[in-house]
């Protein structure tokens, strides 16, 4: 047996049971966002896309568990009140806020990867950038007034 051989014989336990390509969470949000796209382009025509994009939000805030849905109704408010220019849409399956088509910040709930914390993040339209390194999400686990003045001023900076 050449020595390739030999180290691709051990390597396979290793790697035994393992799945390449996506999660059933990932090919999920794939999905959702698929459907997402197709409601956009039926919306085009609508003249109120907009309340009727801010309905689809809320309704999967809706359907979130108790504690993601606390967390992401409060985000929801605070993204309404700091940045009323951002618009509200989804995106991958989870409520975002988007400038010009383009998603600024989005809430991700726990549940939604199996996590243990949702996640506050924020996309490269945000503006946010300061020096050479920065932070794009925050892990949120509960909303103090400390944490929800935090965000506030988060939102505020990414949207402009």
């Amino acid at each position: 047996m050449t020595r390739t051989q030999t180290a691709a014989k051990s390597a396979a336990p290793a790697t035994a049971g393992r799945r390449d390509g996506f999660t059933d969470e990932e090919r999920d949000a794939m999905k959702e966002r698929a459907r997402e796209l197709k409601a956009a382009a039926r919306r085009a025509g609508s003249a109120d896309k907009a309340a009727e994009a801010e309905r689809e939000v809320l309704a999967k805030i809706a359907e979130m568990p108790e504690a993601d849905r606390v967390l992401a109704e409060r985000i929801h408010a605070v993204v309404a009140s700091a940045a009323p220019a951002l618009a509200p849409r989804l995106w991958y399956g989870m409520p975002a806020y988007a400038r010009d088509g383009k998603v600024v910040c989005f809430f991700q709930s726990a549940q939604k990867f199996k996590s243990r914390y949702a996640t506050l993040g924020f996309s490269d339209q945000a503006f946010l950038d300061d020096g050479t390194l920065w932070p794009t999400a925050f892990a949120l686990t509960e909303l103090t007034p400390e944490t929800e003045a935090r965000i506030t001023e988060l939102v505020r900076r990414a949207a402009g």
